[in-house]
This record gives C-alpha cells, sequence and structure tokens, in this order.
C-alpha cells in the first residue's frame, strides 16, 4: 500500500485531504438533514476509509500521527474548558459503572471467539490478550499486551488491520443506533430529547447546536494559547510521574500508569482550572467550536488504517474474531445497562470508551452534542488504561491454558 496517489511524505496534499474532506464533512452536515443525521463525524471516517481503500492516500503517513500526537491533545483541553468538576461528579460515578460493566462483556466476548476460532489460529491467546487490553483502554494496552505475551511481529500488524477495520465499522453503528426508532423506544434517551428540543423549525440538529456566536480575536488567542500551555505542562508532569514513580509492586504499578498517562494529567489539570478558575476559562466563546473542528480532523485519520484488502490478504480470521468481541461488548451493555436503566447514551458513550479509548468516545459525545458526558466519560476511558492490562493479562494467560 505504499505507492499510493498522493505519497506519505506528500504532507501538504495530505494536510490539504484531511483538513479539507473534515471541512466539507462539517459543511454538509449542517447543510442537509440527511448528513445531520449520519453526523459529520462519520462522513469524515467513510470518506478516509474510501480514498484509502481506492489507494489514492496511504495508510500511514507522519500528518496521520500528527494528528494523534498533537491535534487530540490540544482539542481536549478546550474542550473541558465548563468542565467544573462540581458539576460532573455525581455523573462520573454512574459513567464509571456501565463502563466496568462493558469490561466485564469484552472479557466475556474473548472468551467466546477465542473457544471459536482457537483451532484455526496459532496462538490465539497472544491476540487475546491484546484484544482484551485494548477493548478494555486502548492503544497503548495493545502495545503493552504484544510485548506481554511475546506476539510474532506478523501477529501483531495483522491484528492491528482487523483492529481498525472492525473499529471503523463499529464507529459506524454507535453512531447510527440513536436515529433507530427500536432504541429510542426502549432506552432513556435525555440528552438526545435535549438537543432535539432545542432544533427550530427548518434547522437540523447540526445546524441549531453550531450557531453563530460572537467571539474576539482575545477569545481565539486564550483559548488556543491556555490549550498550548495546558498540554505542555501535563505532558511533562506526566513524564516526572512515570519517572518517578517506582513500579516495583501491583500498586505501584497502578500510579505510575494512572499518573503517567498524559491524556489523564491533562484531563485533570483542565478541570481543576475549569473548577477553581471558573470566571476565566467557564466563559470562553469558540473553545467548542476549535475543539471540535480539532476531533473531526481525528474523526478523517480513524478511518484511514481501515483496509479491506490487507485483511483479505493477512487474515480475515481475526476481522471475525474482533467483531465477535464487539458484538458481545454491546448486547452485554445494551441488556444489562437496560435493567439497570443507564440512559441510551451513557451506554453508547461507555461501549466506546471500551472499544475505542476514550478520545473516540469524547470525540462521539462532542459529534452528537452530549457535552455533559465529555468529561465523565474522558475519566472513565482514561482509567480503562489502567484496568486493560491487568484483564489482558490474566485472560490470556487463563485461555493459554486452554
Amino acid at each position: 500500500m505504499g505507492n499510493s496517489l498522493i505519497s506519505a511524505d506528500n504532507t501538504w496534499a495530505l494536510l490539504a485531504i484531511v483538513v479539507g474532506w473534515a471541512s466539507f464533512s462539517i459543511w454538509l452536515e449542517q447543510k442537509y438533514v440527511w448528513a445531520s443525521k449520519i453526523s459529520g463525524a462519520i462522513i469524515a471516517l467513510v470518506g478516509a476509509m474510501v480514498l484509502s481503500n481506492l489507494n489514492i492516500i496511504p495508510t500511514d503517513a507522519g500528518v496521520y500521527d500528527m494528528v494523534w500526537g498533537y491535534v487530540v491533545p490540544l482539542a481536549i483541553p478546550m474542550l473541558l474548558y465548563q468542565a467544573n468538576i462540581k458539576k460532573i461528579w455525581k455523573e462520573s460515578g454512574r459513567m464509571l459503572g456501565i463502563f466496568l460493566i462493558g469490561a466485564f462483556g469484552t472479557s466475556l466476548g474473548v472468551t467466546l471467539a477465542f473457544l471459536l476460532f482457537k483451532n484455526s489460529f496459532p496462538d490465539l491467546y497472544k491476540v487475546a490478550g491484546m484484544i482484551t487490553g485494548s477493548y478494555i483502554g486502548g492503544g497503548v494496552n495493545f502495545v503493552a499486551m504484544a510485548d506481554a505475551f511475546s506476539a510474532p511481529g506478523e501477529v501483531v500488524s495483522a491484528a492491528i488491520v482487523a483492529d481498525n477495520l472492525n473499529m471503523a465499522v463499529y464507529f459506524l453503528v454507535l453512531m447510527a443506533i440513536p436515529n433507530i426508532v427500536f432504541f429510542r423506544s426502549k432506552y432513556n434517551t435525555p440528552l438526545i430529547d435535549q438537543v432535539e428540543k432545542n432544533v427550530s423549525d427548518g434547522e437540523n440538529l447540526a445546524s441549531s447546536h453550531w450557531k453563530s456566536k460572537e467571539i474576539s480575536l482575545k477569545n481565539i488567542a486564550f483559548t488556543i494559547s491556555a490549550a498550548f500551555i495546558i498540554v505542555a505542562v501535563s505532558t511533562q508532569l506526566a513524564k516526572i510521574f512515570g519517572t518517578v514513580i517506582p513500579t516495583d509492586n501491583a500498586v505501584l504499578q497502578i500510579f505510575n500508569s494512572l499518573f503517567g498517562n498524559k491524556y489523564l494529567i491533562i484531563t485533570t489539570v483542565t478541570m481543576l482550572l475549569a473548577t477553581f478558575a471558573d470566571k476565566v476559562f467557564g466563559n470562553t466563546p469558540g473553545a467548542s467550536e476549535i475543539g471540535t473542528f480539532l476531533i473531526y480532523l481525528f474523526f478523517m485519520v480513524i478511518g484511514v488504517p481501515a483496509s479491506i484488502m490487507l485483511i483479505v490478504k493477512n487474515s480475515p480470521i481475526l476481522l471475525v474474531f474482533c467483531l465477535v468481541v464487539v458484538i458481545i461488548n454491546m448486547l452485554v451493555m445494551l441488556v444489562l445497562g437496560k435493567a439497570l436503566k443507564f440512559n441510551l447514551e451513557e451506554i453508547l458513550l461507555a461501549s466506546n470508551a471500551n472499544i475505542g479509548g476514550p478520545t473516540t468516545a469524547v470525540a462521539m459525545a462532542i459529534a452528537k452534542g452530549w457535552t455533559q458526558l465529555i468529561a465523565p466519560t474522558m475519566l472513565v476511558g482514561t482509567l480503562g488504561y489502567i484496568i486493560g492490562n491487568y484483564a489482558g493479562i490474566i485472560i490470556g494467560n487463563l485461555l493459554k491454558a486452554l
């Protein structure tokens, strides 16, 4: 896939496509009702999948790494400037409960998938450990489990491609569920109802939510500079904590992983500022708009690595393996979530935080306009990074014994 029409080192052309298509997706979302129902995030993601699978853009490039490494961290604080801890404390407890249910669903799904395919793929327990870690935590857990189980490079590569394509399809389904009558009739949907209630006649959801606001150059300067400072300080703090905190035992390992994670530190620092400097950060025109635009770039990049040809070439079994895990995760969460009276928005975001991690879950909350759940989702998704490693090790070794 290295001979794409636009090469991986053609940075400006790739940036133009990523930014241009993300912007076009936003325009479609706010212009047409059908696009609003699909959401600009999904339009961006699907467009990226099409472009990469038609070999127009490469599946791997430095531009994509830049979005992951710089754009996403900058977007997070901008979207949390109003995340007053006092206001979100209650919601975080509920999100943690449904998130843990999802972690159980992932573990159950991995076990069932392993039993189905253990005779069709050598050392499948290694993949099981990697997927368990990843589908409770995130990419960092995938890498950690690959190293912990000494997975061969070709197995890791095949699993990554299967995971990327599976997640792209999964996000499409997850974003579509709130628009399906069956789910709307069976679950409580307070945030969805609230967003729709604010829509005026003749407007669609997206255009109504993102109405024009008064914003000054000073607002833009504060929003962007504060985000840069928060990310810079948080990243340095995470490095210091990761170096200073020892890993001699399980408890210290948890603290090291927790405080050494820059996303958790970024979230924590921003929420502290939003809580104790509410007059400064609580009224920042443009922060949500700029942060959301950056998240749309992230959605564009998510779809790029989903190469259908690589799956067909390498290992379709791993794609089905991942698919089984996702289906079981969602079924467990929808059934138990309904029984325990969780809202549909909480269930979907917690499932997203399981399978995709905190960044994709937050991106979904933003795209859907469920702003009250952004901070709680980020918190539980980040905690998943800790839980994921332990679950991956336990499940992988238990399945190895089989």
